[in-house]
């Protein structure tokens, strides 16, 4: 982030230096529990991984996920005139409303499942009438980003700032766990062009075919990325200048949603490829960030693997799916709930009157280290 001094790129630089990293002495207390436990060492797998990282994220050996969130940020995208979606803009509009009726794909999940769910228009195009929908509306979307700069600067800082706002309010609402989604046409063609920057590739590495597209529409896809990343000229080693030129207002919020919950230490799921590459933004700007981050699904999503890889992060679902929205993360809670309910409640050895001196052996040709 570059060294300006207004009043929005100063809150944010406060917001980020907020962040601290994991407790690690309360993640080896963890570690020497599940150890403990009657079981033979490592043999729940990622349920333990997953319950050490979240005991480093609260401080806490015993962890209950039983309020959790969903977040989803709308907007659309100018890019979207070059015509690099097969859907039309006004299914923005109509999403936003119906993910708050539980008629989408994570609406219905967050309601099977019990999950809350808030969406935050940070700039959908189409006018619409829905009171639940949590109005901070930047613009009525973005520009096209092959003609010019997706955003100000300042209105990038104005939409991470609204996703840092969004996670500060589920922490004062006693939110456990949240998750990050999203709602835009044309969002794979931002996350694409924001990925390939950030990663120094280009776009046949990491642009994938989004809600469909002919192979015409693909190639069209991969040349305005290319051509937008080489007209403006986004600087790597600053994220917000990458989301400003290439991004989209979704995208940015989506970041800032990410640091807010590490400094507010709450445990936050990632969905697919967009919200990875939002979660890459986010810990590009604060790495301490990277401690707070619990992946779902593996998107099929060419991109994905390649914002995992930078991440240092591995999915702990493969189903295939790629519709976005956050719709991985209720699935997750779920089993982010299971790996703490195996810490929280299952019997150690000696609770469960086992002589476990039958382990000895294992134990010593075995090695567990902290998951960071």
């Amino acid at each position: 982030m570059t060294n300006g001094n207004t009043e929005r790129e100063t809150l944010l630089r406060m917001k980020i230096a907020a962040v601290n990293p994991a407790d690690r002495e309360a993640m080896m207390r963890a570690e020497k529990r599940q150890a403990e436990l009657a079981k033979p060492p490592g043999s729940l797998g990622k349920l333990e991984d997953i319950s050490i990282r979240i005991a480093g994220i609260t401080g806490n050996l015993h962890n209950r996920m039983e309020s959790r969130r969903v977040l989803v940020f709308a907007a659309d995208n100018g890019v979207w005139e070059e015509g690099v979606s097969s859907a039309p803009q006004s299914v923005t509009m109509a999403q936003t409303v119906n993910l708050t009726r539980g008629l989408t794909g994570c609406g219905t999940l967050c309601r099977h499942f019990g999950v809350d769910l808030e969406v935050w228009d940070v700039g959908v195009k189409l006018p619409y009438l829905c009171e639940a929908v949590i109005d901070r509306r930047i613009a009525r979307g973005t520009a096209n980003l092959y003609r010019e700069p997706a955003m100000t600067r300042e209105q990038a800082l104005c939409a991470i700032l609204t996703g840092i706002e969004a996670a500060e309010k589920a922490k004062s609402d006693g939110v456990d766990i949240l998750g990050i989604g999203e709602m835009g046409i044309g969002n794979t063609t931002t996350s694409a062009a924001v990925l390939a920057v950030l990663t120094g590739t280009d776009a046949a590495a990491v642009t994938g075919r989004g809600g469909g597209l002919t192979d015409s529409a693909f190639a069209r896809k991969m040349e305005v990325i290319d051509g937008a990343i080489a007209r403006h000229r986004p600087d790597p080693a600053d994220p917000v200048d990458v989301l400003t030129k290439v991004g989209g207002f979704d995208l940015a919020a989506m970041c800032g949603a990410f640091l807010g919950a590490a400094a507010c230490r709450i445990p936050v799921v990632v969905d697919g490829f967009i919200s990875v590459v939002a979660a890459l933004c986010a810990v590009r700007l604060c790495p301490a960030a990277k401690d707070y981050l619990i992946p779902s699904h593996r998107s099929y999503e060419k991109g994905f693997v390649l914002a995992e890889r930078e991440l240092g992060l591995e999915a702990y679902l493969d189903l295939g799916m790629r519709l976005g929205e956050g719709s991985g993360c209720p699935i997750a809670f779920e089993v982010v709930s299971a790996a703490c309910a195996v810490l929280d409640r299952m019997a150690t050895f000696e609770e469960a009157e086992i002589n476990d001196d039958y382990l000895t052996e294992i134990r010593a040709g075995d090695s567990f280290t902290v998951t960071t």
